[in-house]
C-alpha cells in the first residue's frame, strides 16, 4: 500500500487485482440429483457483495488501519473496474457492519469494529429470528455456568466490589420493574466482566438485552425474591473463590428463571382456553 500526497490528510492507494472478475463461473461437473433432467443453477454473489468482500479482506489484513482514509468513489470504481453505482452498494454494506464510516468533507474511512457493534448486530439477528426461549436459555446455560466458574477463579477485589454493588442496587430498585430488570442484566454483565475475556461480555450483552423482556415479566410476577437470593448465593461463591460452587449456583439459577417463566406461560395458555 503506498500514499498520494495531497493537501489533507494522505489516502491510502489500495493495491487489489485490478478487476472483480463478472463473468459466470465454468460449469458445474456435479453429478445430477436422483431423478433431476437439469443441473442447478449456481449462484453467484452481486457485484457489489464481490467488491466488499474484496474491500474487507484489505482491511483485515492490516493493509488498512483505522483511520486510514479510502480513495474516491472514482477511484475505487476505476480500480475495482465497476461503476460508481456498485462501489456505492459496497460501501453502505461496509458502513452498516461498521467497518468503514462516511465522514464529511473527508470521504470515506476505516474505523474500529467495537464490542457494541458486534453484540448489537447479534442482539438483532436473535430478535429478527423470534428464537423461542429454550433455545436461548440453552445458550444461556452452557455460557453463564462456565462463565461463573472462571469470574470465581479471576475476579479481583473491584470486580467483587462492583459485582456486589450491581446485587445492592437490584434489591434497592426491585418495585421499580423497568430498573430492576436492567439492573438484573447488569449483574450478570458484572459477572462477564470479571472473567477477563472480552468475548463473554459480547455475547452477554447480545444475548442478554433479548431477556430483558423476561426479566421485567419475571420480576412483575413475583420471582424477586428468589432471584435476589440466587444472585446473592452466586455473588458470595464468586467473592470466596470457589469455581465450583459459583457454577452450581448459577445453573441453579438459570433453571429457577427457566422454570417460573415455563409456569407463566403455561398459566397464560390455560387462562386463554
Amino acid at each position: 500500500m503506498a500514499y498520494q500526497s495531497s493537501t489533507s490528510k494522505p489516502v491510502c492507494r489500495m493495491t487489489y487485482d485490478p478487476v472483480v472478475p463478472v463473468n459466470d463461473p465454468p460449469p458445474r461437473s456435479d453429478p445430477l440429483p436422483s431423478g433431476a433432467l437439469f443441473k442447478e443453477v449456481a449462484r453467484e454473489p452481486r457485484l457489489s457483495d464481490k467488491v466488499a468482500d474484496r474491500m474487507l479482506e484489505t482491511i483485515l489484513s492490516e493493509r488498512l488501519k483505522v483511520g486510514d482514509r479510502l480513495p474516491s468513489e472514482r477511484e475505487l470504481g476505476e480500480q475495482f473496474g465497476v461503476s460508481r453505482t456498485v462501489v456505492r452498494e459496497a460501501v453502505r454494506a461496509l458502513v452498516a457492519k461498521g467497518v468503514i464510516e462516511v465522514r464529511s468533507g473527508s470521504g470515506l474511512r476505516v474505523v474500529a469494529v467495537d464490542a457494541s457493534t458486534v453484540s448489537a448486530s447479534l442482539a438483532l439477528y436473535l430478535r429478527g429470528r423470534e428464537i423461542d426461549f429454550d433455545r436461548v436459555h440453552e445458550v444461556r446455560s452452557v455460557l453463564e455456568v462456565h462463565m461463573a466458574g472462571l469470574a470465581a477463579e479471576r475476579a479481583s477485589e473491584e470486580d467483587v466490589r462492583q459485582l456486589r454493588e450491581a446485587h445492592e442496587k437490584m434489591a434497592g430498585e426491585i418495585a421499580d420493574l423497568d430498573a430492576a430488570a436492567v439492573d438484573d442484566l447488569d449483574f450478570h454483565r458484572r459477572i462477564a466482566l470479571a472473567t477477563d475475556n472480552v468475548l463473554f461480555l459480547v455475547l452477554m450483552d447480545s444475548v442478554g438485552s433479548v431477556l430483558v423482556d423476561i426479566r421485567r415479566a419475571n420480576l412483575g410476577s413475583g420471582s424477586s425474591p428468589m432471584t435476589l437470593a440466587q444472585h446473592e448465593a452466586i455473588l458470595e461463591a464468586i467473592a470466596a473463590h470457589d469455581p465450583e460452587r459459583a457454577r452450581r449456583a448459577m445453573a441453579t439459577h438459570l433453571e429457577g428463571v427457566a422454570d417460573w417463566w415455563r409456569r407463566r406461560l403455561a398459566e397464560a395458555e390455560g387462562a386463554a382456553e
